[in-house]
């Protein structure tokens, strides 16, 4: 199989995987992206995922106004229908929280991690383009968790039986995805997601990778929103340093 047949098929598994799971309190409602919003993440698979590539950007699970309106990671909607030209019909989740609404690309708010980070790929290489021709960006789960009351609910805070099942299948597919696009710089959004990486890494023995973290663009993070973007500008080229990679056009 070519890059986008492995990788579509990877998240094809996943999803169908994450469909098995069953989540109890505090888990009132779960999304799955990869099911209602399949459409936009095939878009982003066809259009980005069709070479191999140098770095791997991880982050950890869709935010309510990102993926989890768009199908992509990170996907804050101006980035994905402007910067990467993707639009796609989005569906709904079997059940909604009335306080967070799937409204697809006709979502009014902003998903500020990812206005961040695909900003500071933009400043650091002017076009998508040139950013995917190195780089993919993917998350570790594709499920997002809210309470009762419609609050977010991290993968860290799962019961640990649940959160073992998730891992088993996350780390199944993002293997897959190492194999399949073949990066040799793994990058974390965030130190659980480099905690996911380097697991990871180790079940691909026979390659050497280069492995870090940037900070997170999460505005619930201080130092983010103090440091942002030039701490993980800095971050993204000294591990790209590291690994002996291309520096982006625009660094």
């Amino acid at each position: 199989m070519n890059c986008v047949d492995e990788v579509l098929s990877a998240a094809r598994e996943l999803a169908a995987e994450m469909n098995t799971l069953h989540f109890s309190p505090p888990v009132a409602f779960t999304y799955n992206p990869l099911n209602y919003a399949w459409n936009g993440h095939e878009a982003y698979i066809h259009r980005f995922a069709t070479t191999p590539k140098q770095v791997l950007f991880l982050g950890m699970n869709p935010g309510p106004f990102g993926m989890a309106q768009t199908g992509v990671p990170f996907g804050e909607i101006p980035a994905v229908t402007l910067w990467m030209g993707i639009t796609a019909a989005i569906g709904q989740p079997e059940k909604t929280h009335p306080k967070r609404p799937i409204q697809g690309f006709s979502c009014p708010r902003s998903e500020v991690s990812g206005r961040r980070l695909w900003g500071l790929f933009e400043q650091l290489y002017g076009t998508a383009e040139s950013f995917f021709t190195q780089a993919y960006v993917a998350n570790y789960c594709p499920l997002i968790w809210m309470n009762e009351s419609g609050a977010n609910i991290p993968p860290t805070q799962l019961p640990r039986e649940q959160a073992t099942r998730i891992d088993s299948a996350c780390q199944r597919h993002l293997v897959h995805l190492i194999r399949a696009l073949r990066p040799t710089c793994l990058i974390g959004v965030g130190a659980y997601a480099l905690q996911q990486l380097q697991i990871a890494a180790s079940a691909v023995p026979e390659t050497s990778f280069t492995l870090g973290s940037i900070l997170h663009p999460s505005p619930a993070s201080p130092i983010s929103n103090k440091c942002w973007p030039d701490k993980p500008r800095e971050q993204i080229l000294d591990l790209l340093r590291q690994a002996q990679l291309p520096l982006p056009p625009l660094a």
